[in-house]
């Protein structure tokens, strides 16, 4: 049986996944209720932009206020038809899941993207000026572009944060792998959407999830969640019906920095409707 211990899973979903994510932390905490108490965060894609940010010390309601800004400018990552249909041919040709997250990494180490250093710039800017490892545990999930391998990085790995975070956000063919350790990494979403299964253990747990689908040899978040739930108390949450049309329904509708502020308010406005199950489980 799990012991006690909160956990927080925040899943991948692209820029509008981060403006959900943390429209939706801001609207709990101004409704009492603190996530980044959590004893782990684990933050996949969007979500270790948000779970670096929550775990920091940044104020979340100047945060979520800047996400209802807008773009200001940022370039929406963009995907050609070309690579879709490869990265698609890839998972489909494979033998097994490492082999598809290999072949995924060959087409992102190939693909032409912006600079990593330009890259990284964008993810510090995301960060908000936090750049060290918080004394919270915070997992970074990342995959090998050369192996396939699964990676997850942590304040004991003797890696740089801001470059853990751009590498769990290295969507693949659209931005630059990122190098840690003389390795180069891509986006842990590449594995799952949520990598819940790293909160095993965890008696009470909260997950927050801008996309729920998975690839056929990618594990997804109900396979997770249901195994979790075995052991654990669970509060999934993903967008809602009101949510979901602001968020986007496709990976290239969440790739558009014109679709962070609606998709901010959103999770604001979507905590009011789930703070009392959270609440419930989180305080008790």
């Amino acid at each position: 049986m799990a012991d006690n211990r909160k956990a927080l899973v925040l899943g991948a979903g692209g820029i509008t996944g981060i403006a959900w994510e943390l429209g939706l932390l801001a609207g709990l905490v101004e409704r009492g209720i603190d996530l980044a108490t959590a004893d782990l965060v684990v933050g996949t894609s969007a979500g270790a932009v948000a779970g670096a940010q929550l775990l920091g010390g940044v104020d979340l309601r100047e945060r979520y206020e800047r996400e209802l800004e807008g773009a200001k400018g940022e370039r929406a990552g963009r995907m050609g038809l070309r690579n879709l249909v490869r990265l698609g041919l890839a998972g489909y040709r494979a033998s097994d899941a490492l082999d598809a997250r290999r072949r995924i990494g060959e087409l992102a180490l190939a693909a032409r993207t912006e600079s990593e250093e330009d890259r990284r710039t964008t993810v510090a800017t995301w960060l908000g000026g936090v750049d060290t490892w918080p004394r919270r545990l915070l997992k970074v999930t990342a995959v090998d572009a050369a192996t396939g391998e699964f990676t997850v990085f942590d304040r004991d790995s003797g890696v740089d944060l801001v470059a853990a975070v751009a590498a769990s956000c290295a969507s693949p063919c659209v931005r630059p792998p990122s190098t840690l350790a003389g390795s180069r990494f891509i986006d842990g979403g590449v594995r799952s959407p949520s990598n819940a299964d790293l909160a095993e253990g965890y008696g009470r747990i909260v997950v927050l999830t801008p996309v729920e689908t998975a690839g056929n040899t990618m594990s997804s978040p109900a396979e997770e969640l249901a195994r979790l739930r075995e052991r654990s108390r669970v509060v999934h949450v993903s967008p809602d019906a009101e949510a979901r049309p602001r968020v986007g329904r496709t990976m290239l509708q969440m790739l558009r920095p014109a679709r962070r502020a609606k998709a901010a308010a959103a999770g604001y406005a979507q905590a009011e409707r789930v703070a009392e199950q959270i609440d419930q489980l989180w305080s008790t």
